[in-house]
């Protein structure tokens, strides 16, 4: 795949630890959505977007597939490509990598571009597409994750 947009670390907390003794699945949500913090002022998102723009992003929709555990004080970074996008919608994939190198989830999210006037789903603004676009020459994947665009459902035989 290209080049992801690698996080600062990230170090699982006690309060994030269920009764089953390893990360509770909201967490997992936190770990993206703290990465993508990390990126989104390369792009021109983040609270000085919506201060001083009146424009910000919602997540339409986010799916996460949970392949290993993580526990106390492990150490994961995250990586995020960006796989698709247009003037109002950006479509992300992203991987937790354990310290040790194995992958604990992978997430996937369409975003929206909002008006706050509204709100509404609105065009971005000329100069943030453009970083958007840049962002994407930088880090999209080529070709796609085997795990990206999946449906969620129970498979039946027969």
């Amino acid at each position: 795949m290209g080049t992801p947009h690698i996080s600062e670390i990230k170090t699982i907390k006690p309060e994030w630890i269920d009764y089953n003794g390893h990360l509770n699945m909201a967490f997992y949500n936190v770990l993206f959505d703290n990465a993508a913090d990390d990126f989104y002022p390369e792009i021109g998102f983040g609270p000085e977007y919506l201060s001083e723009r009146n424009f910000t992003t919602y997540t339409a929709e986010f799916h996460i597939c949970y392949l290993r555990e993580l526990h106390l004080d492990a150490r994961v970074r995250v990586h995020s490509w960006l796989l698709d996008f247009d003037e109002k919608r950006f479509h992300t994939y992203q991987e937790i990598h354990h310290e040790d190198g194995w992958i604990a989830a992978t997430g996937e999210a369409l975003g929206l571009h909002i008006d706050m006037s509204g709100p509404k789903v609105a065009p971005m603004p000329t100069d943030v597409y453009e970083r958007l676009e840049k962002f994407h020459e930088k880090h999209s994947a080529d070709p796609w994750p085997e795990r990206a665009g999946r449906g969620i459902g129970i498979k039946r035989k027969g």
